[in-house]
Order: structure tokens, then sequence, then C-alpha cells
């Protein structure tokens, strides 16, 4: 999911042809990863997993027993190749879900670091949220133009002084007015 394509990107930075377009994908591509991370999705992360044959144990923080259920389908991400993909649950506990693996050896309950993802289906598109799509578009030109001048063009608070921190916590704070209705509370700590 692209909130900000090439296209648009050169539009408002008005720069033509003169960068290509993988150039402009990466600065895209990062503003993305900046963003979603904040925006509330049909998540849940998994902190550990373990295997018996070919039954693949995930295992939450979170109380899991009424958010999924048997037979539904979600895609797993960061888990390892084993449990990687879109699997059907085979089964629920009150903090771990089983599904059918291709892992042919047991293996005992151990932790994934950095935490892994189980998402069920979404039901809002970003992409077509305009508020989104615009802190997505301020977010990409604040990058392309902290690579371009890498040691200028933020401006401080108190005085309106050139600041090298435009890639700081203010970053996020220029926007968060734009996506403050779509901002997952888990992402809120701190």
């Amino acid at each position: 999911m692209a909130l900000t394509t090439v296209a648009e990107l050169r539009t408002a930075l008005g720069i033509g042809s003169l960068y290509t377009d993988s150039v402009l994908q990466e600065v895209c591509d990062a503003a993305d990863n900046v963003l979603l991370p904040f925006l509330w999705t049909n998540t849940t992360p998994v902190v550990a997993h373990a295997n018996q044959g070919t039954v693949g144990t995930l295992y939450f923080n979170d109380y899991v027993l009424d958010t999924f259920y048997v037979g539904q389908t979600v895609n797993i991400t960061g888990c390892g190749s084993h449990y990687n993909g879109n699997k059907t649950i085979t089964g629920v506990g009150d903090y771990s879900i089983t599904v059918t693996t291709d892992h042919v050896s047991n293996a005992t309950r151990h932790p994934i670091n950095p935490y892994g993802t189980v998402a069920a289906d979404t039901y809002t598109d970003y992409t077509t949220i305009a508020a989104i799509q615009e802190a997505s578009l301020m977010i990409s030109v604040a990058i392309y133009q902290a690579r371009q001048a890498p040691t200028g063009q933020g401006v401080s608070i108190d005085g309106f002084s050139p600041s090298p921190y435009t890639m700081s916590n203010q970053l996020l704070a220029r926007i968060r007015g734009l996506i403050s209705p779509y901002i997952a509370p888990n992402s809120m700590v701190g």
C-alpha cells in the first residue's frame, strides 16, 4: 500500500524528471515505513512460537481468545519462514493460536525478536483517506528535503532559525493533527 505515489511526490516537489522513479520510490516507501506503524490496523504482535510436528503455536502477550477464531485466515509476518504467509487458524487459546506449518522438527517455545505480526482482515483502506495521504506526502517531502540538504531546512520554535533536526520527533508532530482519528492506541506509548 503506497500512501504517496511517485507522481504525487514529483509534482509536490516540482522536480519534473530530474530524479529517477527509483530514488523517489525509496522516499515514498520510507514515508510509509514511518507512518503506517502509527495507524490502527487489525494486527496483533506475536512474542514467541513453538512447534510440535506440523502444528505451530504462536504466543501473544494480549488475550486473544475473543480476537481470533478457528477457521479464520490470517497473514503472519516476521515469525520465520515456516510460519509466515496466509494460514488458517486450527486452534485458539487464551494467549495463543495454532496453525499448520511445514516445520518437521519439534521446537520448544522461544521468543521472536523483534515481534512478529498476525494480521486479520482490515476494513479501512488508508489510501482512500485524504488526511492520511496528505500526512504521507508531508513526510515524503520532509525526507526528500533532508536527503538533499541534510544540514538544515528545519525551523526551531523559538525564533524560526534553521535547525539541523528535520528528521526529529517534530516530523510526526507536524502531521499528528491529520492522523489523530486513525492513530492506534498501542502506538501512543511515550
